[in-house]
């Protein structure tokens, strides 16, 4: 196994320490940032979830240049990717920091464009990720990141980038689902 898959895989094994943090009572204390609170162990969490975001570009920075790319990456880290966003998003929802309403169309969106990704792969058509999915999952971290730290740095003039983040990534996320579905709706017309 290559350093990029790795670096994937490290991602994966992250995820249950993160969710362990955000969400078992650990009694650490808090910080007092503007209009909100923050628990020691949430600011843990989101950095936690920052750093594992981050690594995401590293595996596949590290791919491509040393033509390191596999089809195990290329399953492992979109993989990664909508495991760490869903498990921070419904951290989220449990912790009452977002609505579920949200959560719901943004995982919904996935699991239909992984479906539509996995019967094109059974025909060997590889579908790539778009611009506007990569501006989606930008907004997904950044929105989540945000929460996950009650909205530091922000919080001490009141503005919640967080939420505001969220709605914007779920605005995207249908955008881009659509569109992504329309490019490629000849998968679906096409498979046998």
């Amino acid at each position: 196994m290559n350093v990029p898959n790795k670096i994937t895989i490290s991602r994966i094994f992250l995820i249950p320490i993160f969710i362990a943090l955000l969400v078992i009572p650990l009694g650490w204390g808090a910080i007092d940032i503007g209009a909100y609170e923050l628990p020691i162990s949430h600011l843990i969490a989101g950095i936690l979830f920052i750093i594992a975001s981050l690594t995401d570009w590293l595996d596949g920075y590290y791919a491509r240049k040393y033509n390191l790319v596999t089809n195990l990456g290329k399953f492992l880290d979109p993989l990664a990717d909508k495991l760490l966003v869903s498990a921070a998003l419904i951290c989220l929802v449990e912790l009452q920091l977002a609505p579920a309403w949200i959560v719901i169309i943004i995982i919904s969106r996935e699991f239909a464009v992984t479906g539509l990704r996995l019967v094109a792969a059974g025909d060997g058509i590889v579908l790539a990720a778009s611009q506007m999915g990569k501006l989606k999952t930008t907004l997904q971290i950044g929105s989540a990141s945000f929460l996950l730290l009650h909205h530091f740095p922000l919080s001490y003039i009141g503005l919640p980038i967080g939420t505001i983040l969220l709605y914007l990534a779920a605005i995207v996320t249908v955008i881009s689902g659509v569109d992504y579905f329309k490019k490629n709706w000849h998968v679906m017309r096409d498979s046998k």
